[in-house]
């Protein structure tokens, strides 16, 4: 295993932070994922607060990766085909700001890099609508509350899960089969 100081993090926010945990998590390279909220104007949001919309923060994942295995263009790559990012404050049926698309970068190098990818994938037209998707320097990262960690691997007959997570993860086995860690969990 690799030490943890050559290990990186990425702050991503595709809308409900279950769906986008459960991509994450079952990427090769990537060691944790974490969901939480950032983005906002006040510490330490409780849930109950981030679904008013009103603390300004968005669900999102803290995701410490390995590099050598994964780059975070590989990450960019994976968060754009697994959610819609032409949406604003949206995905699907959640909506407000705190379901925004959005990328926390840590570092120039990471903000150029998404800034390039998304200039690429409009020029390609790769989605139908303009990409909505906000830049932002990374800044408090909140841990969600425990029930919500690990959300999916928990609950994965609930309803939620089956109609909204379920095809996600099954886009991501049709894609991404290479990328995926080869556990049963990666399924």
């Amino acid at each position: 295993m690799k030490e943890e100081s050559n290990l990186r993090t990425a702050l991503l926010a595709g809308g409900c932070f279950w769906c986008t945990e459960a991509v994450f998590e079952r990427l090769e390279g990537v060691h944790e994922v974490v969901s939480g909220y950032t983005g906002g104007s006040i510490k330490n949001p409780a849930y109950r607060e981030i679904c008013t919309g009103r603390t300004g923060h968005a669900e999102g994942v803290k995701i410490t990766y390995d590099p050598d295995v994964i780059s975070f263009r590989g990450l960019l790559e994976i968060f754009f085909a697994t959610h819609d990012p032409t949406t604003l404050n949206r995905q699907g049926n959640d909506i407000g700001s705190q379901y925004r698309s959005a990328i926390f970068y840590h570092t120039e190098e990471e903000r150029r890099q998404a800034r390039s990818f998304i200039e690429m994938l409009e020029e390609e037209r790769i989605f139908n609508g303009k990409i909505v998707t906000e830049l932002s320097p990374a800044g408090p990262f909140y841990p969600a509350e425990d029930f919500h960690q690990d959300y999916y691997k928990h609950n994965r007959s609930q309803p939620y899960c089956q109609v909204i997570i379920d095809p996600k993860l099954e886009k991501l086995r049709t894609l991404y089969k290479s990328k995926l860690k080869n556990t049963t969990n990666a399924v």
